[in-house]
């Protein structure tokens, strides 16, 4: 794993925020209407390592890599942090890939390309909205986008090749990054990196071959899981969560590639830590799925007898797979869950939403109260995506039109 982990990245350190969130007095109200009803206080300065300290409520922590960019998700963050630096090792030049209108992969991608001198080209579903906003504001600020009809963006392989090529030109290649991840792991040499900087000013001026490459949609790639697992060495660190302690670890999960990270890293590194995955996108029997695809190439690429006994020797997964506390079609909010987010913001300076954070939310909710006399703690890894309200504010209007004034209750009057 040292070895693994041994390389460039694009994250200059993989350190980041964590906050304890305690929960007072309040039950979860049942039916429709506001999924939560608590009292939430936040501690940006908890007591980690050796020094952690039992609380009488139950509470959770939360790892802020929502905090990591202003622009770019936590999870895309640590996705793109393997990731970047290999497309730079191959002197590539431009990066293709796609996403929904409101892709925060989409925006990532093209926030990071544009900050490493990269040209970012984004293909969207659907049509170009009249006023963009949010994630489709940034994408269409830092990158060259396209709007791709539904029944094209239903053949991405074809359309990504597609518009690809056309970017290249007839001088320049095109290379799918998966081809990359077969080639090598190599870190660059520094006078090969600043060939690339030089090729990429060139081939911007016209002068130059372009050599482009095609990043699936959401970066569920092998390169994906390295900068998660490089989060779960950090937060193994004795002064952080430490090697010892039982963790419950909650994400939601739109690819399930980050979940997948983080539940190998803890089984590599020898960790009692248990993922939980909070299903978002697809059914259980696509994420095990996914989970066994990104096992599988993980082992051939790791290429560790250790490692692959290591996983051999887990029969039942290294994902623990969820439905979120009131499941809905993907992208569907439900009444009440704007209030939500509105409340948990208010009380603690924590900003979630209510498509993605929300469910990682309620489900750390959920453990922290049935684990409070139990040894393990709950950790909510927040994964960003709050640029995504922007969106919804736009397709949900009358959500956000009822938002009243919160009424802030006293930690003295809790009934």
């Amino acid at each position: 794993m040292s070895e693994l982990l041994d390389r460039r990245w694009a994250l200059i350190r993989p350190d980041t925020q964590i906050h304890q969130v305690t929960l007072f007095g309040l039950q979860p109200q049942s039916g429709e209407g506001p999924s939560v009803r608590f009292y939430f206080s936040n501690d940006t300065r908890p007591s980690l390592g050796v020094a952690m300290k039992e609380r009488q409520d139950p509470s959770f922590y939360v790892v802020r890599d929502d905090l990591l960019h202003p622009l770019v998700n936590g999870n895309k963050a640590r996705k793109l942090d393997g990731l970047l630096p290999l497309v730079e090792d191959h002197l590539v030049t431009d990066v293709v890939t796609c996403g929904g209108c409101q892709s925060a992969h989409a925006a990532a991608v093209a926030v990071s390309c544009a900050e490493r001198g990269l040209r970012s080209h984004l293909l969207l579903r659907g049509e170009q909205p009249d006023i963009p906003t949010g994630y489709n504001l940034i994408t269409t600020m830092y990158g060259n986008v396209i709007y791709a009809p539904r029944s094209l963006y239903a053949k991405r392989e074809e359309m990504l090749s597609r518009h690809a090529d056309l970017v290249a030109g007839s001088s320049g290649s095109v290379i799918w990054f998966s081809d990359i991840l077969n080639e090598s792991f190599a870190t660059q040499k520094s006078n090969e990196v600043n060939f690339v900087h030089n090729g990429i000013t060139m081939a911007h001026a016209g002068k130059y071959p372009r050599k482009v490459v095609i990043v699936n949609e959401g970066a569920g790639d092998f390169a994906g899981l390295l900068g998660v697992i490089r989060l779960v060495e950090y937060l193994s660190q004795s002064h952080i969560f430490g090697k010892e302690q039982p963790l419950k670890i909650v994400i939601d999960s739109g690819t399930g590639t980050t979940a997948v990270g983080l539940g190998l890293g803890a089984v590599c590194f020898g960790l009692p830590w248990e993922v939980t995955g909070v299903m978002l996108a697809d059914t259980i029997e696509g994420y095990k799925k996914q989970e066994k695809r990104l096992i599988s190439d993980f082992k051939r690429f790791c290429g560790s007898q250790k490692v692959d006994n290591t996983l051999n020797g887990v029969h039942e997964g290294i994902v623990h797979w969820v439905e979120r506390t009131n499941p809905r079609k993907f992208g569907n909010v439900l009444k009440g869950e704007i209030e939500s987010c509105q409340q948990i913001a208010q009380q603690t300076g924590i900003l979630l939403d209510p498509v993605y954070t929300l469910a990682a939310w309620e489900q750390a909710t959920h453990l922290c109260q049935r684990e409070t006399n139990e040894d393990a703690k709950v950790v909510m890894l927040h994964t960003g995506g709050t640029l995504g309200m922007f969106g919804l504010a736009q397709r949900y209007k009358s959500f956000f039109h009822k938002l009243k004034e919160t009424m802030h209750i006293s930690p003295d009057n809790r009934e």
